[in-house]
């Protein structure tokens, strides 16, 4: 028997599964953290597309996974409940991806900023007026990088719950009937 739905049910689903999502977001951003710790170039590389793809399908299959169970687990799911769900999930599994990536910054040394800075103005060939500009910048880094980092987060979920939503309606329509899809409809 499945249970009803409503929009309490919406959240809390939607939270466990943003909880999921960040985890998964904050397990790469750690394993990139830890790579880069080895000061060796290549393992930082390679680490950080490996995770990337590993972060970026595996949210994919995490929202399918999640979109499935919750079209199972309650009565009277539609496509825009479902859809509802992952825009909800993904604002706030952002909210811990964006809030553990400014942490991140926060806490990184002064010498370390002060070293990513002098590069990205060789890189750039800045002046020293733009190196003071953006010097004045860094202050601001945390603030920009959650407010970049969750709206990101947000619109990636929010395109990826666009699909997925109609993708596992479509899936069960072709399907055919499930044992539980003999049972008298009570709508």
């Amino acid at each position: 028997m499945k249970k009803s739905f409503d929009n309490t049910s919406l959240w809390n689903e939607a939270a466990v599964s943003g909880l999921l999502f960040g985890a998964v977001s904050i397990g790469c951003l750690a394993g990139k953290e830890a790579a880069a710790l080895t000061g060796n170039v290549f393992l930082t590389q390679a680490a950080a597309m490996i995770l990337w793809a590993v972060e970026f399908f595996g949210c994919i299959l995490l929202m399918k996974n999640r979109m499935v169970l919750l079209r199972d687990k309650y009565e009277g799911i539609k496509i825009t409940d479902s859809y509802r769900f992952g825009r909800r999930a993904a604002l706030l599994s952002g909210l811990l991806l964006a809030s553990a990536q400014a942490l991140i910054i926060m806490k990184m040394p002064q010498g370390t900023m002060d070293t990513m800075l002098a590069q990205v103005g060789e890189a750039m060939s800045m002046t020293s007026a733009d190196m003071q500009q953006a010097g004045a910048m860094l202050d601001k880094l945390p603030l920009y990088t959650f407010i970049f980092q969750w709206l990101y987060c947000f619109l990636y979920g929010t395109v990826l719950s666009a699909i997925m939503s109609r993708y596992i309606f479509i899936q069960k329509l072709f399907d055919g009937p499930s044992s539980n899809d003999n049972e008298p409809d009570n709508q």
